[in-house]
């Protein structure tokens, strides 16, 4: 395998720059043109963004999620309560947020105290799920620990699946077109009622602080950070950081 000289990687950074007199007082609104920029660029899932958390004895742990939600509340992401990052988050609920747009050369950092999602706003979302996510919620009940085959994981699946039937696929099963019409029909209504786990829930950060990102030439990178004066405050300061 031929080695990776990884001292001469690099990326000359030039699409870009970011200037204080050209941002809006709120940050949520140059966030929100930034993930479109991010979108029409093409980037794939551009709502993925990396999560920090660490344990009540500070150990650290991170991981890729899918941003589901924003505005002045905070950024919603969804997840097994009793994985890792569940657990992080019950003992320690703070976090930070990294949108790691690396064609577009930039970078949004987002920190702040975690509050948990309503129990009525984690169950809408989780009926928009695709019904094979929902059902997946349930199999990977124990998320985070460890399993001995990944044959048990989809034997979970399997299992779940025939309790809560697929309607798509009853609609194409043999039989006239009534009874395949019937069968969806049935199969609809238990799909519906694949419940809510107790273990899965939504979490929210409210941001505290929001670092916008654009990388430059000879690595004098724009660093534009919104700050809260407090945590109540309703206004944010603006601050240029050293790169």
């Amino acid at each position: 395998m031929p080695e990776i000289d990884l001292a001469r990687l690099r990326v000359t950074y030039d699409v870009g720059r970011l200037n204080e007199d050209a941002v809006p007082d709120d940050p949520l609104e140059l966030f929100a043109a930034w993930l479109a920029d991010a979108a029409d660029a093409g980037l794939p899932e551009p709502n993925a963004m990396v999560l920090a958390t660490a344990s009540a004895d500070g150990d650290p742990s991170a991981r890729t999620v899918l941003l589901k939600g924003y505005g002045p509340d905070g950024f919603r992401f969804f997840t097994n309560l009793t994985s890792r990052k569940g657990r992080d988050l019950a003992a320690n609920p703070r976090a930070t947020l990294v949108f790691p747009w690396h064609p577009v050369h930039r970078q949004v950092i987002v920190s702040g105290p975690v509050e948990p999602v309503s129990r009525e706003e984690t169950a809408a979302y989780f009926r928009s799920r695709p019904y094979g996510s929902r059902i997946g919620a349930w199999a990977s009940e124990r998320q985070s620990s460890v399993i001995g085959r990944r044959d048990e994981l989809e034997a979970r699946w399997a299992e779940l699946a025939a309790r809560w039937p697929d309607p798509a696929a009853a609609a194409t099963g043999p039989g006239t077109r009534d009874e395949r019409a019937a069968r969806a029909e049935r199969a609809a209504a238990e799909a519906d009622a694949v419940p809510l786990p107790d273990f899965w829930g939504g979490f929210r950060v409210v941001p505290t602080a929001i670092e916008f990102w654009q990388g430059r030439p000879n690595r004098l990178h724009d660093r534009l950070r919104y700050r809260r004066p407090s945590p109540d405050a309703t206004t944010w300061r603006l601050e240029r950081l050293s790169p």
